[in-house]
């Protein structure tokens, strides 16, 4: 090739790459869908593509930067456009949240579908059409190697974007998605936990299942009506779990998550210790268009600890009324929450506290605050071996029934006694003990 057809086909890339570099800095409301590491090296390589002194080092390097930043992620770039637009955090998607359409100003509403036009051009932006510009502006004897990946996704919003010729025209679809899914982590995961002021997202939650779990069934449906309230829009009750440890306590409030994530149910798990920030996080959820479980797991207080003040806020509410998308469901092995000792107790001749018997009576009665208690009895040999055989059968381990109740009787009395966390653990080492050894 000629050097006068290099800086013909330069001059037609540049142009290229330079509008897009227009376009990228014109975009009003979602500009923060390049601001992450694949985004930004994106941004860096058009740079380095687009100056008038062109160093060819600089650009293979940025190519192959912005390659391996996608590449862990394991997405296309056109994924990667479209999971961007459908959770990001910005005026219109938050707006839209609470608000009909119709409702928004005519500006916002506009300043949209300019965005969206935009990203669509990005969209359009092949990795094979990027991988040439790297050749033929670095000069390169051969394209380097486009990433190329499928679009997996199948939820409705992909389809319409990849099927629209104008994406101005999805700005309806876009609103619902948004009002009914939420953006940002919410619309990320459906797990997240509460840590030291923040809210993580849980990338790997527990995939337990409602129906792997029997032995407590009017615990069950009471929590399962409970929940369907909640995602009903209608007064649902904070509810305490309390019994015996191993008892399936916690993992009802997960299964419960897997169950209904699809009807938009979140869960946030609250340490013990971070308690003081409940007040917090409810209001953060308050606005978010999800319904959410705030998940206290083996909830207990010392005698000196004022934490339960906070949850007591969130429980009844003060002057700022209680988040209707919000419940709390707590589980503990006490009924009585904050521990009491006798010589705790006020003697008659204590003055020190005009209301000290008050005191005691608010701590002691603090579980009461909880619309609803579940008490989970510890398991008898009959609800235990109905634990076991319901596992044995998910798990399609094929013993007779006499030596299954048999081994699950030994194996409760060697280890942790009768509960449904003894019956799990004695099914997982059975299955797996059956699979490693069951051909000697």
């Amino acid at each position: 090739m000629s050097s006068l057809d290099y800086q013909t086909i330069d001059y037609q890339t540049i142009a290229q790459i330079h509008n897009l570099q227009k376009q990228t800095a014109s975009l009003l409301l979602y500009q923060s869908i390049l601001k992450n590491p694949v985004g930004e090296t994106f941004i860096q390589l058009l740079q380095s593509l687009s100056k008038n002194d062109v160093n060819e080092i600089e650009c293979i390097q940025a190519y192959s930067n912005w390659f391996k930043t996608i590449a862990s992620r394991n997405i296309s770039w056109q994924e990667y456009i479209i999971s961007q637009i459908i959770k990001d955090d910005n005026p219109f998607s938050k707006q839209v949240q609470q608000r009909k359409l119709t409702d928004l100003s005519p500006t916002l509403i506009s300043a949209a579908k300019h965005d969206l036009q935009i990203l669509q051009n990005l969209y359009q932006c092949s990795s094979q059409k990027i991988s040439q510009w790297i050749q033929t502006i670095a000069k390169l004897e051969k394209p380097p190697i486009a990433w190329e990946l499928q679009l997996r996704k199948e939820e409705v919003i992909y389809k319409k974007l990849i099927n629209l010729e104008n994406w101005a025209d999805a700005i309806e679809t876009l609103a619902t998605h948004y009002h009914q899914n939420g953006t940002g982590l919410f619309a990320e995961s459906i797990a997240f936990e509460w840590r030291n002021g923040q809210l993580l997202t849980i990338t790997y939650p527990d995939p337990v299942e409602l129906k792997e779990l029997v032995g407590y069934e009017f615990q069950k449906d009471t929590l399962i009506k409970n929940t369907e309230f909640l995602l009903a829009g209608y007064s649902a009750l904070n509810i305490l779990l309390y019994g015996s440890r191993g008892s399936g306590k916690s993992s009802l409030i997960k299964a419960l998550l897997n169950e209904y994530s699809q009807r938009n149910l979140r869960l946030v798990e609250v340490a013990k210790s971070d308690l003081k920030d409940l007040p917090l996080i409810a209001e953060k959820l308050r606005d978010i268009p999800q319904k959410f479980i705030i998940f206290v797991d083996d909830l207990s207080f010392e005698e000196d600890d004022d934490t339960f003040k906070a949850l007591k806020v969130v429980l009844e509410g003060n002057l700022t009324a209680r988040p209707a998308n919000v419940v709390v469901y707590a589980t503990s092995n006490r009924r009585h929450l904050i521990r009491e000792f006798f010589n705790d107790r006020p003697r008659p001749k204590d003055s020190d506290e005009v209301h000290n018997w008050d005191t005691v009576q608010e701590k002691l009665s603090f579980s009461d605050r909880f619309g609803l208690t579940l008490t989970f009895e510890p398991a008898n040999q009959d609800t235990y071996l109905t634990i076991v055989r319901h596992l044995a059968k998910q798990a399609k381990i094929n013993l007779n029934s006499e030596d299954l109740d048999y081994q699950a009787l030994q194996w409760a009395t060697r280890h942790n006694g009768r509960s449904g966390r003894t019956a799990r653990q004695f099914i997982d080492f059975l299955k797996a003990n059956l699979a490693v050894f069951e051909k000697y």
